[in-house]
């Protein structure tokens, strides 16, 4: 639920700090004092509607909400803000979200029922609610649910995969082409994993090779003073055994070398550039001659599926028939339940629609092509007539009882609702019908809503007055008598009547 909300320079409010309940929260006030403002600014911290405030934050608790990008786990605390400048930027628990990021975010807690949002009788959604609460009622029903979701998956994937293969049929002797000709590409260099490191250490020796030999043959000439040098140190009676060891070794590495040389005379150079050059291609083109070698063995067992393709294609048509026909089944039999379900959710909802003053609605199971949700489409009809051609009153009345039934069975997550106009241009004892059934479903939701009428407004767990003075408006929750004087005024007018202040207790009372 929504526990605080704070806007600073909010069109005509300069600054909002509202602190909330559960239940049903209820605005007031004169026309034009910014009651539709405050509900829009509330909504844009939810990215439901656009920033007007230039500093926005909502405090959030107990939403069984949880999210690991967010690291927000269930009973968090959730602070948003926003903040406008040269563009609006939202913050989620300190870290940036996007504007369609924090919708998404939103639309799982929060809901905004206006004449233009017909989601609520969204065949999907219902179908949803439905299966829910079959699988309340009958146990049996959730395995037979659960045992189609696997089935009408594994159908999607097969289909997707004969689809492939009819695709590749078309154009089977190209794609076979393709395949050996990259097989034969890579074949004809034929590649060894560590080949490219050896020849290129071999080319840098090729490099130098020249250089080395001259440089040896100017180095030789120190062996010939070899006897020179050991005659003057026994003269100095110095040990002469680490001159022998040192020319010794020195004699041993340009031997050894110049025999690594030696075995380099036959090795064509031209063959080693050209070969690195071609290892070097495969490289660039696959990332290393390991990934190489692994893109030809996927074209090979490519080739090989391409061969037996007409195989695999007889074998996928035939476990998609089969699925097909167990799926069909499934799906009628899961059918049969949700007729059954829609009957008490059906009953449910005309039980409210009495006290809603309307009467008759039908649900409608109506057989459709196969999709996730099975062959059933939900429908709804007020006496004998579609959703599109009955009234606006009508349909928010409908859809209150709708989405009353649905909490009642105890299924639908606590959320928050906000709603528009919901009891403008009713009549007195349609109002008090929609403040009996608004009063029920704030007992799942936490419910905003601006009242036109006392008698939603005396069934409000806060009830706050919007005003406006000198262009400046203001918002204030009201202590139990100036409750009182708001709602005679909503009676009576701008000159109370000790007979509205009556009215007024005895509905609060």
């Amino acid at each position: 639920m929504i526990t605080r909300v704070y806007l600073k320079d909010c069109l005509s409010f300069d600054e909002i700090d509202l602190e909330f309940d559960k239940g049903l929260n209820i605005f007031t006030g004169p026309s034009g004092a910014g009651k539709s403002i405050l509900m829009q600014a509330i909504l844009s911290l939810f990215a439901l509607s656009e920033v007007k405030a230039n500093i926005g934050e909502v405090i959030l608790s107990d939403t069984n909400i949880c999210d690991e990008a967010f690291d927000i786990s269930i009973q968090d605390e959730i602070i948003i803000k926003s903040i406008k400048k040269d563009k609006v930027r939202y913050f989620l628990n300190n870290q940036t979200i996007s504007k369609k990021n924090l919708f998404d975010f939103s639309t799982k807690l929060i809901k905004h029922l206006n004449l233009k949002d017909t989601s609520e009788f969204d065949s999907p959604r219902l179908i949803d609610f439905l299966d829910k609460l079959t699988s309340k009622n009958k146990v049996e029903f959730k395995e037979l649910k659960d045992s189609f979701d696997s089935l009408y998956k594994e159908l999607i994937k097969t289909k997707k995969e004969l689809e492939k293969i009819k695709e590749d049929e078309k154009k089977l002797e190209d794609l076979k082409e393709f395949a050996k000709f990259e097989i034969d590409k890579i074949e004809q260099i034929n590649p060894s994993v560590d080949e490219y490191e050896e020849l290129n250490s071999l080319k840098k020796k090729l490099a130098k090779k020249e250089k080395v030999e001259v440089a040896i043959k100017k180095a030789s000439p120190i062996f010939e003073f070899n006897h020179s040098v050991i005659n003057a140190l026994e003269l100095m009676e110095v040990d002469s055994n680490f001159f022998d060891e040192a020319m010794n070794e020195l004699n041993n590495i340009f031997e050894k070398f110049s025999d690594s040389l030696h075995e380099l005379e036959d090795t064509n150079i031209e063959k080693v550039l050209d070969r690195i050059e071609k290892l070097s291609s495969l490289q660039k083109r696959f990332g290393s001659i390991e990934e190489c070698l692994k893109y030809k063995e996927e074209k090979k067992i490519e080739l090989e599926s391409y061969e037996n393709i007409f195989f695999q294609k007889e074998k996928l048509e035939k476990k998609y028939e089969e699925l097909n026909n167990k799926i069909d089944k499934y799906s009628l039999e899961i059918s049969k339940y949700r007729k059954e379900t829609v009957l008490i959710l059906e009953e449910k909802i005309n039980e409210y629609l009495k006290f809603l003053y309307l009467s008759n609605a039908k649900i409608i199971i109506k057989e459709k092509n196969l999709d996730f949700t099975g062959i059933d489409e939900v429908l709804f009809e007020l006496n004998g007539v579609a959703l599109e051609t009955i009234s606006s009153g009508e349909y928010n009345r409908l859809r209150l009882a709708l989405l009353t039934s649905m909490s009642e069975f105890d299924i639908v997550d606590n959320g928050i609702l906000f709603l528009d106009e919901i009891d403008a241009n009713l009549s007195g004892k349609e109002s008090d019908a929609i403040s009996k059934v608004l009063t029920k479903l704030s007992n799942s939701y936490q419910i905003f809503a601006i009242s036109h009428q006392p008698q939603l407004t005396s069934s409000a767990n806060q009830h706050f007055l919007v005003d406006k003075n000198s262009g400046i408006s203001t918002v204030k929750l009201l202590n139990d008598q100036e409750r009182v004087n708001e709602i005679a005024r909503m009676i009576s007018g701008e000159n109370v009547t000790s007979e509205a202040i009556e009215f007024a207790k005895n509905l609060l009372n």
